[in-house]
């Protein structure tokens, strides 16, 4: 295991962890569930998100085995029949508004078992998961072909005239039907939203009218697969034709390792609504061209060219030396989607080379490092505050609406925050527009302590901005609350005028601070000051209105200042 650990880790993966999926499911949903399930150890691989060549165990030991030298990495070809004898996938001009690209490909005596067949459908669900974007791009089918003859017709009809059994159901729906019928699916209910309100869904037939698959929802059953299926017919239909060519090179390339004639596969022709043809898979194999400094300086090594050439053949791309070793040329695989700039090679070369091999040096810039000053005046204040007898609370960035609005007596238009388009919990919908809410939700999680409570805070609060780039602004302010059977307002003013001698702002009108009575919702009527310093409004301290204490679900008086406090940076 550590022998393997330490493999995937010079090969720039991580194992995640050694688990078996009783533990998994003991975990989970506790260790009555997890009875008779297996034992058998399993090993949880973190692959970066672009590898997709890595996705299956077969890509995966490939890899290894190409970079551990034991292998010389294969040559992929792609065989195309002779005229007229191999499959045709015909696209119709319907297709335009659903899912106007197809490529398609077909695996000529396969030879699975269980674990190869496991493995197929495997890579096909983490593929549509990853560089498919849950199917929105592209949608894979496979398909017996001996249970279906060509040439195929790509086409979209409307729901009503679409009919036939979908994989593992006993019986025949329409496409409208169909619909309904995994509305309620765990798997498929995701990706019904990509087609249901448009017009026509797009559907293959064969050359008799058999269904093979309604993309990107669910296959026909008729030519489902099997461990003893010999010829597959892959099709990948999509609304990215980059994306769908990508997918189908990564498919074949995996499996046609167990095709009768090693890493070979059997071209389809696809044509296109305008009478033009094209053969898929594409298996463009591209040259590049690399000089060895570059990589030496990106790195920070200094290899020899025929080193560093060796080095990326052991990351399946095979490399030589040119023109008296100023230029190395890399041959770049199918497998290889996710090499497309210069960096991508110099990257792999550094893996290979080893990242802890790579000499530690000091920077030849000279430079001295320094406190972001708003950072360091939050240190400061947050000792002389506990110094003060106030404790220091850290509260979430995100909180509910009604904590800023509807619990402040304010309405939430009014705060300026800035939403989360998607929150997953009700707890976190917006980012907070003050530091008061936090605190107090703290406080009514601690009323069990002993009186008084004293609870500050120095974080920042964001705001939406349109004349910022990124259409918000943080600032950084400071909230403190007491809380005891009186209201205690003179604590929380002293401890405004301790911040102020701290900050040296003397309490006057010219330069210094002065607070002014104020109304503010979340504050009781005539307990409400605004703060003024440097010349603007920095905040306001008050004893806060009943409402919002029993709101926040707390029955004891309580008064709170809140300030800004970057103008005294």
């Amino acid at each position: 295991d550590e022998e393997f650990n330490e493999l995937c880790f010079e090969f720039g993966l991580e194992l995640d962890e050694i688990t078996s999926e009783k533990d998994i499911i003991s975990k989970e949903k506790g260790e009555e569930k997890a009875k008779g399930a297996s034992d058998s150890v399993l090993y949880k691989i973190d692959v970066p998100a672009n590898r997709y060549d890595l996705l299956c165990l077969e890509g995966l030991v490939r890899g290894l085995q190409v970079f551990k030298e034991r292998i010389n990495l294969p040559r992929y070809e792609k065989i195309i029949p002779a005229q007229g004898e191999g499959q045709r996938l015909i696209i119709t001009e319907e297709t335009v508004q659903v899912r106007p690209h197809a490529v398609a490909a077909v695996l000529r005596n396969i030879n699975f078992t269980k674990e190869r067949y496991d493995s197929f459908i495997d890579l096909q669900e983490k593929l549509h998961q990853n560089i498919c974007r849950r199917r929105a791009l592209v949608a894979i089918g496979t398909h017996d072909l001996d249970t279906i003859s060509g040439p195929f017709t790509f086409t979209a009809k409307a729901p009503s005239e679409i009919k036939f059994k979908p994989l593992n159901q006993s019986q025949e729906y329409t496409a409208s039907q169909i619909m309904d019928l995994y509305r309620t699916d765990s798997h498929l209910r995701h990706y019904l939203h990509l087609i249901e309100n448009k017009p026509l869904y797009p559907v293959i037939y064969d050359s008799n009218g058999v269904v093979l698959s309604m993309p990107p929802i669910i296959n026909g059953d008729h030519t489902k697969i099997s461990v003893n299926t010999r010829n597959v017919f892959v099709e990948c239909t999509g609304t990215d034709i980059t994306k769908a060519k990508i997918v189908l090179d990564i498919i074949v390339t995996m499996f046609s390792e167990y095709c009768e004639k090693r890493f070979s596969v059997e071209a389809a022709e696809v044509v296109y609504p305008n009478g033009k043809t094209h053969i898929y898979p594409e298996l463009a194999y591209r040259k590049e061209k690399v000089k060895p400094e570059l990589i030496n300086k990106k790195i920070g090594i200094s290899e020899t060219p025929s080193s560093l050439a060796k080095l990326l053949t052991r990351m399946c791309l095979k490399s030589h030396v040119t023109g008296n070793g100023n230029n190395i040329e890399i041959e770049i695989p199918p497998t290889r989607a996710d090499i497309i700039h210069a960096c991508d090679i110099v990257e792999d070369a550094a893996i290979a080379y080893g990242y802890n091999n790579i000499q530690m040096t000091i920077p030849k810039t000279y430079t001295i490092a320094n406190q972001l000053p708003l950072n360091k005046l939050t240190e400061l204040l947050r000792l002389d505050l506990a110094a003060a007898g106030f404790t220091e609370a850290l509260t979430f960035a995100l909180c509910s609406q009604e904590d800023i609005a509807d619990k402040l007596g304010m309405d939430i238009s009014a705060t300026k925050a800035v939403r989360i388009a998607n929150p997953k919990t009700a707890e976190f919908q917006v980012a907070r527009t003050t530091l008061l809410p936090g605190l107090l939700k703290t406080i009514a999680a601690n009323r069990k302590m002993p009186l008084p409570l004293k609870l500050f805070e120095i974080s920042d609060i964001v705001v939406k901005d349109p004349n910022t780039d990124v259409g918000a602004r943080n600032y950084r302010h400071f909230c403190a609350v007491y809380y005891n059977k009186s209201p205690g307002f003179e604590i929380i003013h002293g401890l405004l005028d301790r911040v102020m001698q701290l900050l040296e702002v003397p309490p006057n009108e010219e330069n210094g601070y002065t607070i002014k009575a104020t109304e503010g919702s979340a504050f009781f009527p005539g307990r409400c000051a605004e703060i003024f310093a440097k010349g603007q409004s920095i905040g306001k301290l008050g004893v806060l209105h009943p409402d919002v204490i029993t709101k926040f679900e707390l029955t004891m008086p309580c008064s709170a200042l809140e300030i800004n406090i970057e103008p005294f940076v």
